[in-house]
């Protein structure tokens, strides 16, 4: 599958220390196993000139104080606190291989983020998305991203999970509603 490098962008979702390390509060192993597939994707978009975006998840400790039901920390546990190692980018990812790094609060990288503006200021429409966890933030951006008319491409292979069966069911959702599913085999830009 042949991308303009022009006109799309590899969009890494939250493989931070958290997630990826086996110190991480919500590690998976799964999550660290994608993190080559996702550095050589960033490495292929950058050599080609197509953007690179990082997202983080990043929660300030008092987020969900007031909070009438989105609650994470109810869910999963304080995670990913901001300033936190937790929250920094796992090795060897660095922030500055990516055009831009957007902190996102929820699941969803483009819910009360730049990120839309930012690709469509840079005529983006195209997003090779990759990251962590398979069944949440990875499909909820990914989702997002087909709702507002960007096509989204899942990285079947560089996709961290908790458990394969969370991964399946995010990659066959995702084809069977808004996007489309490659390995990264099938990758490349022009």
């Amino acid at each position: 599958m042949n991308f303009d490098a022009d006109a799309t962008a590899v969009v890494v979702v939250d493989m931070q220390n958290g997630f990826c390390h086996p110190d991480g509060s919500l590690y998976a192993p799964g999550s660290e196993d994608a993190l080559d597939p996702c550095l050589d994707l960033v490495e292929q978009a950058t050599d080609a000139g197509a953007a690179v975006v990082f997202t983080r998840d990043v929660h300030p400790p008092e987020q969900f104080e007031d909070a009438h039901y989105y609650d994470e920390f109810d869910r999963w546990g304080e995670h990913v606190i901001e300033g936190s190692w937790e929250a920094e980018l796992a090795d060897p990812l660095e922030s500055e291989m990516a055009d831009l790094v957007v902190e996102k609060h929820t699941y969803d990288a483009f819910y009360q983020t730049e990120l839309e503006g930012w690709l469509n200021a840079r005529g983006i429409d195209d997003l090779v998305i990759c990251g962590t966890l398979a069944n949440v933030c990875v499909l909820e951006t990914a989702s997002s991203a087909g709702v507002r008319d960007y096509r989204p491409v899942l990285v079947e292979d560089a996709v961290g999970c908790i458990e394969e069966s969370h991964r399946e069911y995010a990659l066959e959702h995702a084809a069977f509603l808004f996007g489309e599913v490659e390995p990264t085999s099938e990758i490349e830009f022009a």
